[in-house]
């Protein structure tokens, strides 16, 4: 996985483009900034756009290539964030460290995905805030039909409102649906896909 990502990310041309997610860019601007932690964050235009928002901006990726050109794009936007290259499941910050997380097509393979979002549960304050934006399991439809459109091939990579009700049970949900839209970033996600679309709240009694 991390020769593939590796691979996309070398190239001059950013892979998703320079701007940020436009669910992502729209809701974490409703929000007070503070801290952010970004995995699977490529080439940084979602944590890079957190960090013009006055956000500290801690960055995970599995790719070396994403993170130089995730500092590059810090550096044209005159912002700094922290960058770690590693696997989330190696890696261990203080519990209730951060007061957002933002998972943009952040697609873990099946038998980690509920583990990871377990794992992140633990690093986010109460009261903190879960910006999610990945492709449904509706969208293999969509891939086949446009494969430009991007996304993973395995059903099981792709999400389901149940499933982010089951990880995030305790979260008051401020948005959860899964929509029909049409992408523009870069050149990996063009055209019309499905979505789930996920904002929530972690609560303060974390039931």
């Amino acid at each position: 996985m991390k020769q593939k990502w590796d691979e996309r990310y070398k190239d001059r041309e950013f892979a998703y483009g320079k701007e940020p997610n436009v669910f992502f860019e729209k809701w974490l601007t409703k929000f007070e900034a503070g801290s952010i932690l970004m995995p699977a964050d490529g080439e940084g235009r979602n944590g890079v756009f957190a960090a013009r928002l006055g956000w500290k901006v801690t960055s995970l990726d599995l790719s070396a290539e994403g993170q130089s050109k995730a500092l590059q794009l810090a550096r044209e936007n005159q912002v700094t964030l922290e960058y770690i290259v590693g696997d989330l499941e190696k890696l261990t910050f203080e519990k209730e460290t951060f007061d957002a997380i933002g998972l943009v097509y952040a697609h873990f393979s099946a038998n980690r995905k509920s583990m990871f979002h377990e794992q992140l549960n633990d690093y986010l304050k109460p009261g903190g805030i879960v910006i999610l934006e990945a492709f449904s399991k509706n969208h293999l439809h969509y891939n086949k039909l446009d494969p430009k459109v991007g996304g993973p091939k395995d059903i099981d990579m792709l999400y389901s409102k149940a499933e982010l009700m089951a990880d995030f049970g305790n979260y008051e949900m401020l948005m959860l649906e899964e929509e029909e839209i049409l992408l523009n970033e870069g050149k990996y996600h063009i055209g019309r896909g499905s979505v789930i679309r996920f904002v929530g709240r972690k609560a303060h009694n974390n039931l």
